[in-house]
């Protein structure tokens, strides 16, 4: 169990690391928000085709101190196994923005999406790794262009052999921007996502997790300052 534990820390402890080194240099924002989201999963076995799958994702998220409805986000897509343990997935998200997150009024945000997704079982845990590239367009009056923008998550579940079922989860996930844009977006280090906390399994369908997120927002040659938000964060996944 120590060792689990020691493994954990460890690898928390990278992008925290990273995090600290970046808003010692600089001024930042915060703000605690709550984010919930729900993600479905299944497969397309009853119309005789198992290895095309299905996905759909829907967020709120809760900013100004959790005080108000910020943002949504509904996320599906289809996808294809190419093993038990690889897919790849093309999809589209809908993201209605408002105050905190957006800068000055609302807008809407059109996301194309593809991704490889990739888990597997050891003896330490489950790991998983997820590498997603987005096409993301802006509802804004003389907003033209088209944010390039890639994803790494990893993610590690360990189970905690004295309580069946549970596990801690840590995962990083770190965003690039591919291009500068007229929406204030510059190429490079765009924002880090760093989770800690629990997952409980209920059964093979359902599975709950709820935990702490740092997020790091880069904004240099913007008008806004750097942001940290502190993030509680609330997730129920159903595979079908």
């Amino acid at each position: 169990m120590l060792k689990k534990i020691s493994m954990l820390m460890l690898f928390t402890a990278i992008p925290f690391i990273m995090n600290g080194s970046v808003s010692a240099a600089t001024s930042y924002d915060e703000d605690f928000q709550s984010w919930g989201n729900i993600t479905a999963r299944g497969n397309f076995e009853s119309l005789g085709n198992s290895k095309i799958l299905w996905w759909m994702e829907g967020q709120g998220r809760f900013g100004a101190d959790s005080s108000r409805f910020s943002q949504s986000l509904i996320r599906p897509a289809l996808g294809y196994a190419l093993t038990e343990k690889t897919s790849v997935w093309l999809g589209y998200a809908w993201v209605p923005t408002s105050r905190p997150f957006a800068a000055r009024s609302p807008f809407n945000e059109h996301r194309i999406w593809q991704q490889i997704l990739w888990s597997d079982r050891f003896s330490f845990g489950t790991l998983q790794s997820r590498s997603r590239l987005e096409q993301r367009f802006f509802d804004i009056p003389g907003s033209t262009d088209v944010h390039h923008r890639f994803r790494q998550l990893v993610k590690l579940g360990i189970p905690i052999a004295e309580i069946p079922n549970l596990s801690f989860v840590v995962a990083n996930e770190i965003f690039m921007n591919f291009n500068d844009v007229d929406m204030g977006f510059q190429s490079g280090f765009d924002q880090n996502r760093l989770f800690g906390g629990f997952a409980y399994r209920f059964s093979p369908m359902v599975t709950t997790e709820i935990g702490y997120m740092n997020q790091y927002l880069n904004r240099r040659n913007s008008s806004r300052p750097d942001s940290m938000q502190h993030i509680l964060s609330v997730n129920l996944f159903l595979n079908f």
